[in-house]
């Protein structure tokens, strides 16, 4: 610790800052570079990925060390990432003597957490969703016995290794109730060791817009429609399936209805093929991957943002994105947002998650920007000023240092 009092913190990933691409990246991004920016000396430490052209880069001044992994097979990449992270953690601890860890993912922590070197350092997990279902909701479980066999290997390694980190950890935080709960329930880890801080927004780059014509217009968007847009990975578990049989239902009443869908992902080619065989790909965009620096642009062109999530929804920086543009959310009541939607409003969450209930919402709030748009203009503001209130990196941030 320097003599101002602030601290030397180590942030331990598997993920980079180099490239924002989800919500476990925004939320380390956001907590490595505020932390440098209040004072803090802060370094990251994270595996060497395909994107990265050298093992270590200044992001925004924050130092990112990145060891190597080799991914042949499974047994490889465990070795080589128990090796590598501990030959970097032990240089990187000689050379800067950290005051606290704050660890984010379970497999760049492994060797760390248990080192001798991090034995008298505070150490916080930050736990997102657990490692394990994460993996099982991406991957399909194979049906012969050899990829069975890798299948469960790889969910045994993941549990036993976040259990093995939550274990190890000084303190536990998680953004949400939901992922609170999962810890008691799997881990059995002690309520008094998990504390909640919620996930925050910059508002600076979030914000209503005056104009949406002259945004759908540079988008290619229709100017008249009710615009619908979503921004997900491509993976069952996100729900985009019953969001496009919702779509049909929707159309089918109104044809003043347009959905645009951003984000890549293993199912881009059976979404497609089935908004197609529904009938509804004339009012279905797939736009693809959306780059960070154009997210505010879509969320502001929009009418509603809708979260059609099925599981494992841990928080949802998205819900709150879009809140902060102005654009109401309608999501399913799954994890993070029922506990954002309810306390912002209880209407706009679905019944559940099937397509009868969101096709039933968005045409009752198609009907209020159709009929009563003065009602939808009091709404879209309520909904700024309750992420004001509420959700912002700073608090975020402010929360955390006191854990230090």
């Amino acid at each position: 610790m320097n003599r101002s009092g602030k601290k030397n913190i180590l942030i331990v990933a598997d993920v980079s800052i180099a490239n924002v691409i989800g919500g476990a990246e925004r939320v380390l991004y956001e907590q490595s570079v505020r932390l440098l920016q209040r004072g803090h000396g802060v370094h990251l430490m994270t595996r060497r990925l395909p994107s990265h052209a050298d093992s270590d880069a200044f992001v925004e001044g924050v130092r990112e060390w990145r060891y190597e992994v080799n991914p042949a097979n499974p047994l490889s990449f465990l070795k080589s990432t128990w090796q590598n992270s501990k030959k970097l953690f032990r240089t990187l601890q000689n050379h800067n003597r950290f005051d606290t860890i704050i660890i984010h993912q379970p497999f760049s922590a492994a060797s760390v957490i248990t080192s001798r070197h991090a034995k008298e350092i505070n150490k916080i997990y930050i736990c997102h969703s657990l490692s394990f279902e994460e993996y099982i909701s991406r991957n399909k479980r194979p049906e012969n016995l050899s990829g069975r066999l890798i299948y469960g290997m790889h969910v045994h390694i993941r549990k036993w290794m976040e259990k093995r980190a939550l274990k190890h950890a000084t303190e536990i935080m998680v953004l949400s109730h939901f992922t609170r709960e999962k810890l008691k329930e799997v881990y059995r880890i002690p309520p008094g060791k998990i504390s909640i801080i919620p996930g925050g927004v910059d508002l600076m780059r979030f914000k209503p817009t005056g104009n949406k014509e002259k945004i759908r217009q540079a988008l290619k968007l229709p100017d008249s429609k009710v615009i619908l847009f979503t921004v997900r990975n491509l993976v069952s578990r996100m729900g985009l399936e019953n969001l496009i049989k919702a779509m049909q239902m929707v159309v089918g009443s109104s044809t003043d209805v347009y959905l645009v869908v951003g984000g890549a992902g293993p199912l881009r080619d059976q979404l497609t093929q089935m908004a197609e065989q529904l009938g509804v790909n004339d009012y279905i965009r797939f736009e693809g991957f959306i780059p960070e620096e154009s997210l505010p642009d879509y969320y502001q062109m929009a009418d509603m943002f809708i979260l059609p999530t099925k599981e494992l929804e841990g928080f949802g920086l998205v819900t709150l994105e879009a809140m902060a543009s102005g654009v109401p959310v309608l999501g399913t009541p799954v994890g993070g947002t029922k506990e954002i939607l309810t306390q912002f409003d209880p209407t706009f969450l679905f019944k559940d998650t099937s397509p009868e209930s969101m096709a039933s919402l968005i045409l009752e709030k198609y009907h209020i920007i159709k009929n009563n748009y003065e009602e939808w203009r009091k709404i879209s503001k309520k909904c700024r000023q309750f992420v004001e209130e509420n959700y912002s990196w700073e608090k975020h941030v402010e929360v955390l240092e006191k854990f230090f």
